[in-house]
């Protein structure tokens, strides 16, 4: 999975990046400090693999992983070029879904690019930005279907839809709050859209607001305000509390956490958004030799997820023998849960279960 952070100058989007990865992006007062995406890649918590860990011994535990790209901050006038616009729109058609960062705090001390923050402000300028990219896009398909249309008057239906999809973009409204039909869901996937792309607004409070006057903060009001009309996710997070936890070590973290009401740190909650918005679940492999998760899309085959292994596993597939996490750690062994008849011989058809644990049997 990667994550593109984006979000105007100065609004703690590099602060929040390098607290969440230690990548050490530069993090500066002025806007464009980041002008290369900074890539920090972190490993998803799952206390499932490390409870395998612990019946298996391995010599490799790998965790499945999550990239997190710092895409450069953007001015209005970005989809025309202007600040880093050109290179900021190309970065972001590279993510799988987009954590915006929004302000929510007050700093006199900080530089806001517009003079003051104004989160429903902020997130239309870089959505607009977004908007105008795709408008490009879909003036150009339409303009191809309609000379198509000549020879073939089927591409009027994706003409008619083409039409009110640019309708409704011009109303300022994005891609991703566009009421589609299951044909035009389908018709539009061949066009990645930048606005259709799946949205976490990550909502940057002060310190004291999130520690405990959230509900209060107008900003955040209009944070959420906006996600709930596109179906967008929102996350409250406190970039310099996120910084400040990440150093600590475990039991030092997971103190400090609880003395604030929370169970996660902003990067655990981030990576549950994210797996939720994008429909991913992970599988497991495990034996002495490694313990490993891996990530799929809900509804993928097993042939399928056998082929994020090796291609051959997909390939040569005869059947998969899979058990659930809760079972085999309710049997105690794999041994255990043979006996009991809760490891099941699965074939192609097999739609694969978030905490499947899999062993593929192949040939080639």
């Amino acid at each position: 999975m990667k994550l593109g952070m984006v979000g105007l100058p100065n609004v703690g989007k590099s602060t929040l990046f390098n607290a969440l990865t230690n990548a050490g992006a530069e993090s500066a007062n002025y806007p464009f400090c980041t002008i290369e995406p900074n890539v920090g890649i972190v490993s998803v918590p799952d206390e499932r693999l490390d409870k395998l860990a612990e019946m298996y011994h391995p010599d490799k535990f790998t965790p499945a992983t999550l990239e997190f790209v710092d895409i450069a901050g953007l001015v209005k006038g970005a989809s025309k070029g202007e600040g880093l616009g050109n290179k900021f729109l190309a970065n972001i058609r590279e993510v799988d879904a987009i954590v915006h960062v929004v302000r929510c705090f007050e700093d006199p001390n900080i530089i806001h690019v517009d003079g003051k923050i104004g989160a429903a402000r902020d997130i239309e300028t870089i959505n607009l930005e977004l908007i105008f990219s795709d408008l490009e896009v879909l003036n150009r398909r339409i303009d191809r279907a309609k000379k198509a249309l000549k020879g073939d008057k089927s591409y009027q239906k994706e003409i008619d839809f083409l039409e009110k999809l640019i309708a409704h973009l011009e109303d300022g409204k994005s891609a991703r709050s566009f009421p589609y039909t299951e044909d035009e869901a389908e018709l539009i996937k061949s066009t990645p859209l930048l606005s259709n792309k799946p949205v976490i607004y990550a909502a940057n409070l002060s310190e004291a607001d999130f520690k405990g006057n959230i509900e209060n903060n107008e900003q955040y009001k209009a944070v959420c305000a906006i996600a709930a009309e596109e179906h967008s996710e929102v996350l409250p997070i406190c970039a310099q509390i996120e910084a400040e936890i990440s150093d600590m070590d475990k039991e030092e973290k997971e103190l400090f956490l609880s003395d604030l009401g929370l169970e996660e740190s902003g990067l655990n909650r981030i990576i549950k958004q994210g797996y939720s918005l994008l429909g991913l679940i992970s599988y497991l492999t495990a034996g002495q030799p490694e313990v490993r998760a891996w990530t799929i899309t809900k509804g993928t085959k097993a042939p399928q997820a056998a082929g994020k292994i090796h291609t051959d596993f997909e390939k040569g597939f005869i059947r998969a023998e899979v058990v659930s996490f809760d079972d085999l750690m309710a049997c105690g062994t794999m041994a255990a849960a043979k006996e009991k008849g809760l490891v099941r011989l699965e074939g192609k058809d097999y739609v694969m279960r978030d905490g499947d644990i899999v062993l593929f049997r192949f040939n080639v």
